[in-house]
């Protein structure tokens, strides 16, 4: 996508979904990219073994975030993809999962339009869909869930949850980087009307050789998470598809 005020005589950057952690999950788009590229820039979420697969001789920058570890601020990251696109770079900035969820891309789209500099966006498998593919069940069914919500456990503006809302019987509601927020949603999804014993599955570094899933329910959501010592990147999963019964029948299915 090139702006209409873009310099012809700067780089590019290509805003690339690395997908939810399994190299084999990145897009053929992706991958090319990353192969073109001149410049790496990276994020916490992009798995080792994807980086592994990626040349050497192709130049990285990390710039990841994990909660209270900034390496780098959002604004400084808008001002490096810049810089390195106006040295003429091939810039590939790499993001964990799917940019266009959750990945605070908007704000780099933004950047690199004010600066007139020509850039693509690549959509990645966000971590939802590949946690739920490697745990061998249906984000949606018929019969139980007609609908899925992602949602996340922490705003820049500490704008309220619609916990009534989302205490639906329905839906399945998959909470990203929920771990230090599963007391609340424990205790909302309780009161707003799911009983204690509603489904969840919690899954760690999901589709990578090291995954963790373990399941629970509402009222023991946190216990099981400081029994497990789970750390992130952990999904948590909410609803009737993640019920054991459920799971074992897709897989019995396959």
């Amino acid at each position: 996508m090139l702006p209409t005020n873009a310099n012809k005589h700067s780089g590019s950057v290509a805003l690339v979904g690395a997908g939810p952690g399994d190299p084999e999950l990145i897009t053929r788009k992706g991958w090319r990219l990353i192969l073109q590229a001149d410049v790496l820039i990276y994020d916490a979420l992009v798995s080792d073994e994807l980086l592994a697969d990626i040349p050497v001789s192709i130049p990285r920058m990390y710039v990841g975030k994990r909660k209270g570890q900034h390496s780098m601020s959002q604004e400084a990251i808008c001002e490096l993809l810049i810089k390195q696109a106006r040295l003429g770079k091939r810039v590939v900035r790499l993001k964990g999962g799917d940019p266009l969820v959750f990945g605070r891309v908007t704000e780099e789209i933004q950047a690199l339009q004010q600066a007139g500099i020509a850039f693509t966006l690549v959509p990645g498998i966000t971590a939802a869909a590949g946690c739920a593919a490697s745990c061998n069940f249906s984000l949606t069914e018929r019969s139980i869930a007609a609908s899925v919500r992602f949602v996340t456990a922490h705003t820049c503006d500490d704008r309220e949850t619609p916990w009534a809302d989302l205490a639906r019987r329905d839906e399945t509601l998959v909470f990203y980087m929920g771990l230090s927020k599963a007391p609340r949603i424990s205790l909302e999804l309780q009161r707003h009307g799911l009983p204690p014993d509603w489904p969840v599955l919690l899954v760690e570094r999901g589709t990578q050789r090291n995954q963790r899933s373990v399941r629970t329910d509402l009222a023991n959501l946190v216990d099981c998470i400081q029994q497990h010592r789970l750390e992130s990147p952990t999904l948590i999963f909410v609803g009737q598809v993640v019920a054991a019964q459920q799971i074992n029948a897709l897989l019995k299915a396959a």
